[in-house]
């Protein structure tokens, strides 16, 4: 008798990544958050039409938010909605957490940035890093850095051979 397979979901529960924050920044930490959500964006996300490249996250009055984020509306989405794609968002954080980012900000000179968006079982979550930016020479030396483990990497394949 054959075993049944357990069902198992199809890709994985990143909806979108921000490569670009890891070359402009030095993420610092990470910090994970919820997102105060619209029913036409949860539905647009499911079918993965979201953009967080331009994102960034802002404090304001205590509490934390998310611009420039673009979630595409569907062609299917309810006609009597107004679908603002790239509205501010609110992000869901404890207090503790707001205070503890509201100081790093403005004392140590961090930036908050958006890392990536993805799904935590039936929750859309948003992983914030605290970062601070880097400079030309920074970013030269990562390059270097990369394509030197690349070389290292193809040696040593080579080499097992």
């Amino acid at each position: 008798m054959a075993k049944k397979k357990s069902k198992s979901k199809a890709g994985s529960n990143t909806i979108a990544l921000n490569k670009k924050a890891r070359h402009e920044y030095f993420i610092d930490d990470e910090i994970e958050a919820g997102m105060e959500l619209q029913g036409w964006e949860v539905k647009s996300l499911r079918q993965g039409k979201a953009n967080i490249a331009e994102s960034y996250v802002f404090m304001r009055d205590g509490e934390a938010f998310v611009s420039g984020m673009t979630i595409t509306p569907l062609n299917q989405a309810s006609t009597h909605v107004v679908a603002n794609p790239t509205r501010v968002r609110k992000l869901l954080l404890s207090r503790r957490e707001l205070d503890n980012l509201f100081g790093r900000i403005n004392r140590e000179g961090m930036t908050l940035a958006a890392l990536s968006l993805y799904w935590s079982r039936s929750w859309v979550k948003i992983k914030i890093g605290v970062a601070k930016g880097k400079k030309l020479h920074d970013k030269r030396d990562d390059a270097k850095d990369k394509d030197w483990q690349r070389q290292k990497a193809r040696v040593m394949k080579s080499s097992l051979r």
